[in-house]
């Protein structure tokens, strides 16, 4: 079972540069999708994605219903006057990028930070239920706990 679901799903992103080319625009200029890496640690998931040329001011992080959004815009670099491009290779536009998280995450427990172009999220694992003990009162005994569970 997987814990975590990137959006969109890696189908999309084979169409991207066929559909999503900006009207009017060069054929070899499509969106910009940046790479993102997930890892998994004992305690966390960490999330790392290569944004160059953009500031922390540029990308917005939400967390709504389970779901991290990563969103944001890389634009484009205005010619100098009196030059031209004579090749563009690099992507820009805006992007967003989507993950679906398990069930208990805390909102506030989030962190991010951006070093060298790399934006890197922490989402600290939920933590685990435990069982809950039960006791059974029996009238003029003491309590009988269920076998088999741990204490509060």
């Amino acid at each position: 079972m997987a814990l975590v679901r990137w959006e969109p799903v890696t189908m999309n992103r084979l169409f991207t540069n066929l559909f999503d080319t900006p009207t009017g625009a060069a054929p070899s200029v499509s969106r910009w999708v940046p790479a993102m890496d997930l890892a998994e640690t004992q305690d966390a998931y960490v999330l790392r994605a290569d944004l160059p040329g953009l500031s922390p001011d540029d990308v917005t992080i939400e967390l709504e219903h389970r779901v991290l959004t990563v969103s944001g815009e890389r634009r484009a670099e205005e010619a100098a006057e009196g030059t031209g491009w004579r090749r563009v290779e690099r992507s820009f536009g805006a992007f967003k990028r989507s993950l679906t998280l398990p069930e208990g995450i805390d909102a506030g427990a989030v962190a991010a930070s951006f070093d060298n172009g790399v934006l890197t999220v922490t989402i600290p694992k939920p933590e685990e239920r435990k069982p809950r003990r039960v006791s059974i009162a029996v009238e003029g005994a003491q309590p009988k706990a269920i076998e088999g569970s741990e204490a509060e």
